[in-house]
């Protein structure tokens, strides 16, 4: 008796800044899938307006009760959610937490690992604890403006540093602070996109990113990627305008290289993660790696860092997106 098709959702759009990214991803999610295997379907979803793409170019409306839709007179029901959301609400735990209420598995890890890696200072600390190097930093919350010691935000993380929305998963609201008196501009750019705002260390180095996934049965763990751009860090414009060399494999010693994949694993066995996540780091001119933030819904279009990373370690992105779906079953 021939199996039945699972059917498989890719959750898309969200209501971050870089709601149009997450549709480019859930195209190149769509055109990766197997679908001899699978019935695969895109929902765009911003606010409470969740749509999801027929065929022929229609839409339906999304049942929020049970993640249903109507196609020709038919209740279709998701057996799976492939969640593709930069930012909120799929990287954060909130689309996470639907999904368990409605009893669907989802490619993500769970509500309390989304909610701690969207929250990049609360992530620093808790990672700290395992011994995890990370940059030194300085939280400051929406209403603490006026009230912050400039004098000994500098002392603790120094001149330049980085100021950015403490939980967004987007590349807005980013600014490199070189002078005391640009601090105050910057939490403001940053506060337009997050309540909480994190003042962080500038570090010198090799900006490397590298992605793993595990499932019952195997551990992968990608060829790293070097990330070099001329722009003052790795922005907007540098991430999805085309102003960046991304090299793959990173020209680093094979035993850094390797060393960065081991702490990826480790990290991913930290927080008990789920699906593919990607981590950035720095390596110092010393041979030190610090993590810099943890991708939980990477970029998935033909050219984004994953789908590179796969090809240069001889995979397709067809079967390892089979490994993250059928490992749920």
């Amino acid at each position: 008796m021939k199996q039945q098709k699972r059917t498989i959702a890719i959750v898309c759009g969200g209501d971050s800044s870089e709601h149009d990214v997450s549709l480019r991803s859930a195209q190149g999610l769509y055109s990766f899938f197997d679908k001899e295997r699978y019935n695969v379907y895109v929902v765009d979803m911003k606010g409470t307006n969740w749509q999801v793409e027929l065929p022929g170019g229609t839409t339906s409306r999304i049942n929020m009760n049970d993640f249903s839709f109507q196609e020709n007179g038919k209740t279709q029901y998701f057996d799976y959610a492939y969640i593709t959301i930069h930012g909120t609400p799929g990287e954060n735990g909130i689309m996470q937490g639907y999904f368990d209420l409605v009893g669907i598995p989802y490619s993500t890890s769970n509500v309390l690992v989304e909610a701690m890696t969207f929250d990049k200072f609360v992530l620093n600390q808790y990672l700290r604890g395992y011994g995890v190097r990370v940059a030194e930093s300085v939280l400051v919350r929406r209403g603490q403006e006026q009230q912050i010691n400039k004098k000994q935000i500098i002392e603790t993380v120094g001149m330049p540093c980085f100021v950015k929305p403490a939980n967004d998963g987007s590349s807005f609201g980013v600014s490199k602070v070189k002078k005391p008196d640009q601090l105050a501009a910057a939490l403001r750019v940053a506060m337009m996109e997050s309540d909480e705002v994190m003042v962080e260390s500038f570090l010198e180095g090799t900006e490397i990113t590298v992605g793993c996934y595990k499932t019952k049965n195997k551990s992968v763990v990608f060829p790293v990627t070097e990330v070099v751009t001329k722009n003052e860090f790795f922005d907007y414009d540098a991430k999805y305008n085309g102003q960046v060399e991304e090299i793959t494999p990173a020209r680093i010693p094979a035993e850094q290289a390797e060393r960065a994949q081991k702490l990826t694993m480790a990290i991913y066995d930290i927080l008990h993660c789920n699906g593919i996540i990607r981590i950035d780091y720095i390596i110092s001119p010393q041979g030190d790696i610090t993590m810099l933030e943890i991708n939980t819904t990477p970029g998935m279009t033909a050219t984004s860092f994953i789908p590179q990373q796969v090809k240069a370690a001889g995979l397709t992105m067809t079967e390892v997106l089979t490994d993250i779906v059928e490992n749920q079953f």
